[in-house]
Order: C-alpha cells, then sequence, then structure tokens
C-alpha cells in the first residue's frame, strides 16, 4: 500500500508540473493537425464520406483512429483533459506561493555585493540619515526591507528592494484563462447549436425565405448535448437576391445578398417592419442571439413537367456544385403524376419521373458531336442541361431516405427506374416523351447557402480571450529585479553607499535603470559618469579581469 501511494504521488508530481503541462500543450496542437487537414464529420459528412472512398485502406484506418472525428474523439478529449489537471495542479500550489512571497521580505544583501551583476559605490556627501530618506523615496512602490548590521551578512547597515511581482500574477492569471478558456469552450459545445440551409432567391417568397422555428427547417443540423432543439431563437430571413462579381478567369471577387430580416412578435406584424441587411461572407448577421453567415451559393435549375392530360408541376432545386470555379452542377428532379392520371396506387407510382443530370450556368460544348456539357463561366449567361430521364418507382415511398443530389443506383440496377431519354436542354427548351409527357428547362435560379450558429458562451470565451493576451503580455513586459543598498557611515560625515542589482528574469533594460536608480539614490546628476559612480556591470568586470 506504501509502494502504491508512492508512486501515485510521483505520477502526480509529474503531471503537475510545468514540463509536462507544456508537453501537453504541444500535444494537443499535434492533435488538432489531422482535424485542419482532413475532412471532419462534425461540419461536413459527405465530404468526408467521399474522402473515404477515393482514399481506400489509408482512409479507413484514418477513420478507425478517429481523424474524421478528431474534436470528438476519445484521444483528442483525454489529452486536453489532462492539460486541463496538469495547469489547475501547477496553479494551485504556485499560487500558494506566490501569495506568500508577498508577505515575505526581501532576502538579506549578500556578503559580496561586488560580484552582483550589476554594481555601483560611491560616497555621498551627506549623512547617512539624508542618504536613508533619498533611498525609501526613490525605492517608493519597491516591496523593500531593512536590515541592521546585527542581520546583514557584511555587518552593515543595509536595504533589501524586491520589484516585478506582477510578473508572477500575469503569468498565473495567463494560465488560469487557458484552463478557463478550454472550460468555457467546452461548456459552449454542449449548449450550441449550428444548422445550414439552402435557401433559393426568386420571386417567390415562401421558398426565398427561412424561419429558425424548427429544426426540421435545416437542411442539416447538429446541437450540443445539452441542447434538446426546443430552445431555439425564434427569427425569419427573406432573401431577395443574390449578387456575385467575378474575376476574368471566373474566380469569385465577391458576393453577397441582400435579405430582410424579423424577430420575435416582428415576424407576424406588418412585413414593413422587417429590416434590411446586406449579408456577406464577412459580414454576418447578429439577431436574437444567433449569427447568420453567407457560406456559399450555386444554382437551382426550374423544370417544368406537363402531362398528357394537361396539368403541370414546375420544381425548382438546388444543384450541387461539382465544379465550385465555373459552377458545372449535378442534381436530381423527382415528379408524381397527377393524382386523376391513375386510379391504382401500384400504377401511379411505376410512373414517376426522374431528372438526373448536369446543369451549366454558360453552357460550353464540347466532345465529336459537340454534345459533352461544361460550363466556361460561373455567371448565368447561357443555362443549359445534360439530362438522363428516368419513369418508375422513384424511392419517394420505400421508406428509405434519398440523396438530394443522386438518385438510388440500387433502383436503377434492378429496374425499378428505367431511363426513357438522354438529351441536352437550353432555356426555354423542352423534349416530348414516349407517352406524349413534355419536360422542359425554364432557366435557373441562384440560391444561397446560409449558416445559423448559436453558442451562449461566445461573449465569456472573448473576455478571457483577452484577459489571457493581455495577461501574456503582461508576463512579458515587466522585469523581476532586486537591489541591494549598503549605507556606511564614514568619519568626515559623508556616507559611503553600495550598491547592487540582479534580474530574476529577462535582463533587458535593466542595466539602464539600475544606473537611474543609483544617480538618484545618490543625489548625483546626470552629466556625472559612470566611472564615478563605480557602476560596472558582469560584462565590464569579465573584461577588466
Amino acid at each position: 500500500m506504501h509502494l502504491i501511494i508512492k508512486w501515485l504521488r510521483r505520477a502526480w508530481n509529474w503531471l503537475t508540473s510545468m514540463r509536462t503541462a507544456l508537453m501537453l500543450l504541444f500535444l494537443v496542437a499535434l492533435a488538432g493537425i489531422p482535424g485542419s487537414l482532413l475532412p471532419q464529420r462534425s461540419i461536413n459528412e459527405t465530404r468526408v464520406q467521399e474522402y473515404i472512398e477515393t482514399n481506400g485502406k489509408l482512409a479507413e484506418i484514418y477513420d478507425k483512429l478517429s481523424f474524421f472525428d478528431v474534436f470528438s474523439s476519445h484521444w483528442f478529449n483525454a489529452i486536453t483533459l489532462l492539460l486541463v489537471i496538469s495547469l489547475v495542479g501547477c496553479i494551485i500550489p504556485r499560487s500558494w506561493e506566490h501569495a506568500r512571497a508577498l508577505r515575505t521580505p526581501p532576502v538579506r544583501a549578500p556578503k559580496r555585493l561586488d560580484r552582483m551583476p550589476l554594481y555601483a559605490q560611491a560616497v555621498v556627501e551627506k549623512p547617512e540619515a539624508e542618504v536613508e530618506a533619498q533611498l525609501r523615496e526613490v525605492l517608493k512602490g519597491w516591496h523593500v526591507s531593512e536590515y541592521s548590521a546585527k542581520e546583514d551578512r557584511a555587518g552593515q547597515h543595509s536595504f533589501s528592494a524586491e520589484r516585478g511581482y506582477l510578473r508572477e500574477f500575469f503569468n498565473l492569471v495567463f494560465h488560469l484563462a487557458v484552463v478557463a478558456l478550454i472550460a468555457v469552450a467546452s461548456l459552449g459545445t454542449l449548449l450550441s447549436y449550428e444548422g445550414q440551409v439552402i435557401v433559393v432567391t426568386g420571386k417567390d417568397v415562401e421558398e426565398s425565405t427561412f424561419c429558425n422555428t424548427s429544426t426540421a427547417n435545416y437542411d442539416t443540423f447538429r446541437g450540443g448535448a445539452l441542447f434538446d432543439g426546443t430552445g431555439l431563437n425564434p427569427f425569419c430571413v427573406e432573401v431577395h437576391n443574390f449578387q456575385a462579381d467575378y474575376l476574368p478567369n471566373g474566380q469569385a471577387e465577391s458576393f453577397g445578398s441582400d435579405i430582410s430580416y424579423a424577430a420575435g412578435s416582428d415576424i407576424t406584424t406588418n412585413p414593413e417592419t422587417w429590416k434590411s441587411f446586406p449579408l456577406g461572407v464577412n459580414h454576418p448577421l447578429r439577431v436574437a442571439g444567433d449569427r447568420v453567415y453567407l457560406q456559399g451559393h450555386g444554382y437551382a435549375p426550374t423544370v417544368t413537367v406537363t402531362w398528357p392530360n394537361g396539368e403541370s408541376r414546375t420544381q425548382t432545386v438546388q444543384f450541387r456544385p461539382d465544379d465550385t470555379i465555373n459552377f458545372l452542377s449535378s442534381g436530381v428532379l423527382r415528379f408524381d403524376p397527377p393524382a386523376g392520371m391513375y386510379s391504382d396506387l401500384y400504377e401511379r407510382r411505376q410512373n414517376q419521373l426522374a431528372i438526373q443530370g448536369l446543369f451549366a450556368p454558360t453552357a460550353q460544348w464540347s466532345g465529336e458531336k459537340g454534345e459533352l456539357l461544361s460550363s466556361a463561366y460561373p455567371a448565368l449567361r447561357d443555362p443549359a442541361m445534360a439530362i438522363d430521364i428516368y419513369r418508375g418507382d422513384n424511392g419517394l415511398d420505400t421508406g428509405r431516405g434519398q440523396q438530394l443530389f443522386s438518385l438510388d443506383q440500387r433502383l436503377i440496377l434492378t429496374g425499378q427506374l428505367q431511363r426513357i431519354e438522354r438529351i441536352n436542354l437550353g432555356k426555354g427548351e423542352e423534349v416530348t416523351l414516349d407517352d406524349g409527357t413534355k419536360v422542359r428547362f425554364d432557366g435557373a435560379q441562384e440560391f444561397a447557402n446560409l449558416q445559423v450558429s448559436h453558442d451562449p458562451t461566445q461573449v465569456w470565451v472573448l473576455i478571457i480571450a483577452v484577459i489571457g493576451l493581455g495577461s501574456l503580455v503582461g508576463s512579458l513586459l515587466v522585469k523581476r529585479r532586486r537591489i541591494w543598498v549598503r549605507c556606511q557611515p564614514q568619519e568626515d560625515g559623508t556616507t559611503l553607499v553600495t550598491m547592487a542589482g540582479l534580474a530574476r528574469t529577462d535582463r533587458a533594460g535593466w542595466g539602464e535603470e539600475f544606473r537611474e536608480k543609483a544617480r538618484e539614490i545618490l543625489g548625483l546628476p546626470e552629466d556625472v559618469p559612470d566611472d564615478e559612480l563605480s557602476i560596472i556591470d558582469a560584462h565590464t568586470r569579465h573584461e577588466r579581469d
């Protein structure tokens, strides 16, 4: 039992050492590298799946090591927890030692002051009492202790002064800020939520409006462990348009959206009470405690299907930009036939339509017959679609979730969906299917990808970060230094003053400060050279020796 306690004590001492804390801090930074270089499931699960399919066995090993879920993995959380324990274990004893140091008088002067890094000696034409009064005035604000001849190591009346205790205080505050930052950020992760939604711009107010009233209104949504989905801050956003400026090579120079928004009871009041806001990439909307970001954009083609009985359906569905430069996009539109066309539900299900293909905002045709579609420019100049039209059961009634941008290949392989047409369509063009159904491409509208983020601890994280940064700067600027002074009265009424200085941390600038204090204590003007004061630093002493 005694051996176990001994080993536990050693383990605790090792864990709470500053060396271990620095090592764990380095490990946290090192562990965060995969989270920066690899896609993360919490941000984009689709990209993670694509990465796994592309990179094969290596990606599977990454997945087993939780490299796609770094910041929620057990090993990352374990390192972070050990870092917090180590920092707390370092801070508590250091805080106790600092409090004790504030109450402890500065140490007595060493016997040989001339061995100190900074040394000065001069005869002052003043009695000892006046020199001591001048000394106390100059060292006001320092922690000063006075020692009698019996207490002094050299048997003379001496003074010890120390300054720079704030350096250790700033160090402690900085380490406390690191612990508080980790704790508050962890709490924010538990209480926060984040969701993405695609809003199509245009004249249809219903399609171009998003309301933060239910998690079901989001395309993707994730909340913290303590968020139950019922505490959403109610507000609505209507996206009026999307503007983008492109360089000649197609690279986006800037883009943004003009939106209107309302929160709380203002949502249902007169629409004129809604406020306007220019939403930009680095200019989020802050409303009702949430932040609305403009994450990206794309295109939503509009397709109209007219059945032989004259009934028609029009859909505007967002496509996924596969080419983020010129916005060649892919996607799927699914149509149910009118209810009156087929009396039997099964027969109606076998005549559903699915349209899958590519969309180009500025069409560019290539290939032997000029039928291969690509996009030459990201702006909506000459839209076109290259589509495959399928008839059959498009999977809407299977009870299984369907991909937004692609068809279920199992339905095609089993013959439940059969391709009946492959066609290229420009804006306004249409194709007539074998049963007389017409499919027309009406053009496209732009969509904005919005992200709504809520973190109730964000302000506290900012405050703690500012305090930590200020403390770090303070710990670098404040210097811990000591001054010792011995006063020896002479027979002619003068006083021999011997001084020494020691910087306990960085010596930068300390020599000049010591010289200034020496001149003030000795009551001498600035034009008196250092040689007359016998001011010697360690470098000069080494040259003389």
